[in-house]
């Protein structure tokens, strides 16, 4: 609780700031640190993963600095999606033995650019509007608690006991029916125009309300995705958390997983 109130402390001022470049030197640390426990993850040495996390900070830097936080990526977020959903099929297969199997800078590289461009997503997504940057953060944050409860009271089928053990198929529904009862309350917030942006979820209505729920499974598919994918991971290197850089709380990649496949996924939904 300590940890989370001090980031929180510096968080919620960047975030409701009036310009986007505090909240873009916030989140560009925090990618730092997770792409030097991403090179931690795969092989390098500290020495070599600080250097990995550092350069990596750079070269955001450097796309950020020549415009491109103000260009249209509809062609990645499209190309990350299926990259995603890619290796939802493929390394939840295979398994641990199978993600090892690869070669280490292929390791690194892939995961790097994916870290990117959640980055990216993230700060983009905060450029759409303030409602529409919390609305995919609830998303994720509801289906992780509510996936979590409903495991807890009627998990009996294992999703994934290789690579999570702790996770269930009651846990996912848990989270799917969670978002479902979220939707409801954003598209109010909408409607009494809170903020000035619609939501994610106001977007998604937009198409009509099959491609709606469809879009928030999916989401929420993917949010699970993205935790399990780092399970495997960390589970292919043997470490129980990715660092112990938040004391209680793990490493930073712990606490995002879930998110680097949505806020992505999100993009392209909302600039379909």
């Amino acid at each position: 609780m300590i940890t989370a109130l001090i980031l929180l402390a510096f968080l919620l001022p960047a975030l409701f700031y009036p310009t986007i470049e505090p909240f873009a030197v916030l989140a560009l640390l925090v990618i730092v640190a997770a792409g030097w426990e991403w090179a931690r993850l795969n092989g390098c040495t500290d020495l070599a993963a600080k250097a990995v996390g550092l350069g990596f900070g750079l070269a955001l830097g450097c796309v950020w600095f020549a415009g491109g936080l103000a260009l249209s990526w509809r062609p990645l977020w499209l190309a990350v999606a299926a990259c995603w959903v890619l290796l939802a099929v493929v390394m939840l297969r295979r398994g641990v033995p199978g993600w090892s199997a690869w070669s280490a800078p292929w390791r690194l590289g892939l995961g790097l650019v994916l870290i990117a461009c959640a980055w990216l997503a993230l700060v983009q997504a905060r450029l759409l509007g303030l409602g529409f940057l919390l609305s995919v953060l609830t998303l994720v944050w509801m289906a992780d608690i509510c996936a979590y409860f409903g495991g807890k009271a009627f998990g009996r089928h294992k999703l994934a006991p290789t690579v999570s053990p702790g996770k269930s198929w009651e846990g996912v529904f848990g989270g799917m029916a969670g978002v479902l009862l979220l939707a409801p309350g954003w598209l109010w917030i909408d409607a009494q125009g809170v903020f000035a942006q619609p939501s994610l979820f106001s977007r998604l209505w937009a198409w009509g309300p099959v491609l709606a729920v469809l879009g928030g499974v999916f989401l929420v598919a993917m949010s699970v995705v993205g935790d399990l994918v780092e399970s495997l991971v960390k589970r292919s290197a043997g470490m129980k958390d990715s660092s112990q850089l938040l004391p209680g709380h793990g490493g930073v990649l712990d606490r995002v997983d879930a998110l680097l496949p949505v806020l992505p996924l999100a993009m392209m939904l909302a600039t379909f």
